[in-house]
């Protein structure tokens, strides 16, 4: 859900590489791969249990399948589910389970493991990220294979989110332990986790479809350092970097031992405020922050060019998105006139608090540049991943500013989320997005898709920065990496050697 990375030195880089299985080293291999990631799964291997995307990287479709599949050119297809019908009011939907479906434990994959999933999920207690769509809904287990959910909230893009990391079948006896020891029904079990370094997964042989699952180790490495990316992509330690950072691309395009594919995203690149915090309560101030900022300077300057202006919460590639991009745009005139009309007096000192990912860090230089012109001092403070969780994002929200990129395609409702992050709270914006969670007629839910994006930029609950592209560089013998990428995943499933 949340991208990020975490600092690994080359020379650690290069020292964890003894950790790893010989086979999964060995140059010629062409049943193992050796993928790399800017951070390493936190708190753990539970994708329902915690908000890093990191988890799903590793887990999705890997160790952990779902009800659909969602394909990188984002349709989505069945996978535990061999087919589902939905009622023309879009509120029941009925699918119909594959069967012999077992987990890696050796339970079989029933009706009823659906319904404990997610009931699990739409729990008091649940830490699911989407806790407030499973609450939402009810399911019924009619026989072993067929479930019927009834869910309160219309969405034509349900099956869609049934796809999504938040939306793993969880097996009743392994589901509490599943953030050290996973267990799923997906085509890979967890062989090793050397923390801070490597996760190494190994192909289940009892897996339904084993025979076309062509890999039979998978190794992911965690590197967060550009030049260390860079080494270890030359050296032919790593074999595929999907959404490395674009600052080590340009050397790879000329070269033929190397594919590189910029591929399309859902995310956001925010610059997200602490409306909690004065004088951020005020509209005026966090309009004049968005205005204050040039977007495309902070591509080229966060993501190398790799990007696209943003103008609201909701990204260019999105079914029905609206351009606000002109609403608070870069204005710095404009930007000192309203801080002053918010009686913002003398120079405004800030902290931007910044975690690892190099979008991030080279961003907030940008942007405090951007910022000391219109009278807003801003400080930059580096942190650590687990510290931007703990006190950025969960616990007491300390901070004022800070960058990250939100990269799940439908999350509009994490404006009406009690206690969120960002401290936005508008009974106006509730109102107006659980009429469009309810809401079946297509044309209605369209204008009010538009009236939420239109809302959200005039009320600049955070400054809207770019709809950020991602970058895949590998080994050009490799074959079935994604091309474009709606969700954060490595699917395994389909990748090869040429």
């Amino acid at each position: 859900m949340i991208k990020r990375r975490s600092v690994l030195s080359h020379s650690a880089s290069l020292a964890a590489l003894a950790t790893l299985p010989a086979g999964v080293l060995a140059q010629g291999r062409k049943d193992a791969i050796v993928l790399a990631m800017a951070l390493e799964p936190t708190p753990g291997l539970d994708p329902t249990g915690g908000a890093a995307s990191s988890i799903a990287e590793v887990t999705l479709y890997n160790i952990y399948e779902t009800l659909t599949k969602i394909n990188p050119d984002g349709t989505v297809t069945p996978l535990l589910a061999e087919s589902w019908e939905v009622s023309p009011d879009l509120t029941t939907y009925t699918f119909k389970l594959r069967k012999g479906v077992k987990f890696h434990n050796g339970e079989p994959l029933t009706a009823q493991t659906v319904k404990f999933a997610f009931d699990r999920a739409g729990a008091e207690k649940s830490t699911n990220k989407d806790k407030r769509t499973f609450a939402n809904l009810t399911t019924r287990a009619v026989d072993d294979s067929t479930v019927v959910i009834l869910t309160k909230e219309i969405d034509p893009d349900f099956p869609f989110l049934m796809g999504q990391a938040t939306s793993v079948i969880v097996e009743p006896k392994s589901a509490d332990g599943n953030m050290t020891k996973p267990v799923g029904t997906g085509p890979y079990t967890l062989e090793n986790w050397v923390k801070g370094s490597s996760i190494t997964l190994r192909k289940w042989p009892e897996y339904r479809n084993a025979s076309a699952i062509k890999l039979n180790r998978a190794t992911f490495r965690f590197i967060a350092d550009p030049a260390a990316q860079v080494a270890a992509l030359l050296a032919g330690d790593v074999d595929a970097f999907p959404r490395v950072t674009p600052r080590s691309v340009e050397q790879f395009k000329g070269n033929g031992r190397f594919q590189v594919v910029a591929s399309g995203s859902r995310a956001k690149t925010i610059l997200a405020i602490n409306n909690k915090r004065k004088p951020f309560d005020d509209v005026r101030v966090r309009r004049a922050v968005n205005m204050a900022i040039d977007r495309k300077a902070v591509i080229q300057g966060a993501g190398d060019g790799y990007g696209v202006p943003i103008g609201s919460y909701y990204p260019p590639s999105a079914p029905g998105y609206v351009d606000f991009t002109s609403a608070n745009a870069f204005n710095p005139d404009r930007a000192r006139a309203l801080l002053r009309e918010a009686g913002v007096s003398g120079p405004l000192d800030v902290t931007i608090t910044l975690p690892p990912p190099p979008y991030a860090r080279q961003g907030g230089e940008v942007i405090a540049s951007m910022l000391s012109k219109v009278g807003i001092n801003a400080k930059l403070q580096n942190v650590e991943w687990a510290q931007w969780l703990s006190n950025t994002y969960g616990g007491g929200h300390n901070y004022d500013m800070t960058i990250i990129s939100h990269v799940e395609p439908f999350d509009l409702g994490n404006f009406s989320r009690p206690g969120y992050y960002w401290g936005y709270e508008s009974p106006k914006f509730n109102e107006m997005y659980n009429k469009y969670k309810t809401t079946a007629n297509a044309a209605e839910r369209k204008k009010l898709l538009a009236d939420i994006q239109k809302m959200i930029s005039e009320d600049a609950p955070m400054a809207f920065l770019y709809q950020p592209q991602w970058v895949t560089v590998a080994n050009r013998n490799v074959k079935g990496l994604w091309k474009d990428m709606p969700i954060f995943v490595n699917d395994l499933s389909g990748l090869s050697w040429a």
